[in-house]
């Protein structure tokens, strides 16, 4: 490779110092075994820069050579320190094995998980999220939460990760802007742990029982946390048992559901507006 100043032009395949964009797994990139070590990749000049924004520690970039002095210029111009990798467009997509948006990529360090009784202690609206394991869903999910008034999301440990690469580009970078972690193995007991801690719980679901997004005595709980199911079986029977609430959101034109990630975004908005 070639270098001049922090800038590295690409030149052999093969360098060790690449493994992070081109040959290592989402699995491989979390290191379940060592989490004090584990990295993400984000993608795009506005996504990266949200990362840097909310305290994102940049490993390397990878950058296509001619936005080194447009989109991707403001960016670098904050970690002039940090290696930055760079080639023509074709060779970046030969590399890594798919288009980058905005022709940039960062390596950063994940941040420890805070517990959950300290994400919670000044939320009044959270979002609990069980065995959801599609990127897409967890990224849009995650950016209705931040767009719409929610404090914070607890997620079961079957749950893809929110910092695989895929829910970072989707979410457009509201997961580094709404605080989250991962519920411990256990999570049968959630909303009784819930409601231990003050909070009303209500579970999103199908049933005859159910009451509307918009009633009344939902919507003026202080403490309520949202449960959302998996995009096939949808959440627990204990689960939806032991909550509050069952709400539901009334369908038309004998549509039966919607998608996880389009009812999150209507629930946030109406139970997120009455948030006291």
């Amino acid at each position: 490779m070639s270098t001049a100043g922090n800038i590295i032009n690409i030149t052999d395949f093969n360098a060790p110092e690449l493994d992070v964009y081109a040959r290592r797994t989402e699995n491989q990139l979390l290191n379940r075994e060592h989490p004090e070590d584990g990295l993400f990749i984000a993608e795009s000049p506005k996504v990266i820069r949200r990362a840097l924004d909310c305290g994102y520690v940049p490993v390397s970039f990878l950058v296509e050579q001619r936005h080194l002095s447009t989109e991707a210029a403001p960016v670098l111009s904050c970690c002039p320190e940090v290696p930055v990798y760079t080639a023509d467009y074709e060779v970046l997509v030969q590399l890594t094995g798919y288009a980058l948006t905005r022709g940039m990529l960062c390596v950063m360090r994940r941040k420890p998980l805070p517990d959950p009784k300290t994400l919670l202690e000044t939320s009044s609206r959270i979002v609990v999220l069980e065995s959801i394991m599609n990127p897409t869903n967890i990224g849009a999910i995650f950016r209705s939460a931040a767009a719409l008034n929610m404090d914070g999301i607890l997620l079961t440990s079957d749950c893809s990760n929110p910092l695989y690469r895929r829910s970072i580009r989707v979410s457009m970078g509201g997961v580094f802007q709404i605080p989250w972690t991962f519920l411990p193995e256990n999570r049968t007991g959630t909303p009784d742990f819930l409601k231990q801690l003050g909070f009303s719980t209500a579970a999103m679901a199908l049933r005859a029982d159910s009451v509307d997004i918009d009633d009344a005595l939902l919507n003026r709980e202080p403490r309520l946390a949202i449960f959302l199911g998996s995009e096939g079986d949808g959440l627990m029977p204990e689960t939806i048992q032991s909550c509050d609430y069952t709400v539901c959101i009334p369908m038309q034109h004998g549509v039966d559901s919607l998608n996880v990630a389009a009812a999150s975004a209507i629930a946030f908005w109406q139970l997120g507006r009455s948030k006291h």
